[in-house]
């Protein structure tokens, strides 16, 4: 009794010397997770004057394509925000139940992204035939039972983001998914995309410099 009082002390003491002043949550000032490898320290930009000065300051895009999307894809795929991509980050990542998925081209993905994010282009899977999906699917945690049947007890869910509220990149890699068979159940949509995740001042990582 007296160890385990001990450790809550420390516990509490830990956050209470911590002078984190933009944190994520009330009771989460910030996370460490492994993106390829790397730690990475997801966190807000402490400076409360921040501004966003690149391509996600844009209001207005044409429409169509870019137009505003509802907030849920379909009745069967759960919508999310942040914090539950927070919570995702740190309970179904590192226990390899989850994934984030970039839905985005190559080329947005390398500028930057979400960390621990990993890359399938919605183009991948819209044009895939049955041998690609199968490969695809079995990376992400399906199997192929004896009799030819796919098993998605074990597949990890897949949490699908792109650009923002007017990209549609994600809908068409969720749509893909489930005209493949991809359970529903298994499927989170991040609706606000990456320009929600950079209007929040959260950590990104640069995989490519843009050398223009």
């Amino acid at each position: 009794m007296k160890l385990i009082f001990m450790m809550l002390l420390f516990i509490s003491t830990l956050f209470s010397n911590d002078n984190t002043l933009v944190k994520i949550t009330d009771d989460i000032p910030y996370l460490y997770v492994n993106h390829m490898g790397q730690k990475i320290k997801v966190a807000r930009i402490q400076d409360t004057n921040n501004r966003l000065t690149d391509d996600y300051t844009k209001t207005s895009r044409p429409c169509p394509p870019f137009c505003i999307h509802p907030s849920k894809i379909n009745d069967e795929i759960k919508t999310i925000a942040e914090v539950e991509i927070i919570h995702f980050m740190k309970e179904k990542v590192p226990t390899h139940q989850g994934i984030i998925i970039d839905a985005r081209l190559a080329s947005w993905y390398e500028l930057e992204t979400i960390p621990t994010a990993i890359n399938i282009p919605f183009t991948l899977l819209q044009s895939a035939n049955k041998k690609d999906v199968i490969r695809i699917f079995k990376a992400l945690g399906m199997r192929v039972e004896p009799n030819g049947r796919w098993n998605f007890d074990k597949a990890k869910e897949l949490l699908v983001f792109c650009n923002g509220v007017w990209c549609e990149q994600s809908h068409h890699f969720i749509d893909a998914a489930l005209k493949f068979g991809y359970p529903s159940k298994k499927i989170f949509y991040y609706r606000s995309g990456f320009q929600g995740w950079k209007l929040l001042g959260l950590t990104t990582v640069i995989l490519k410099e843009n050398k223009q």
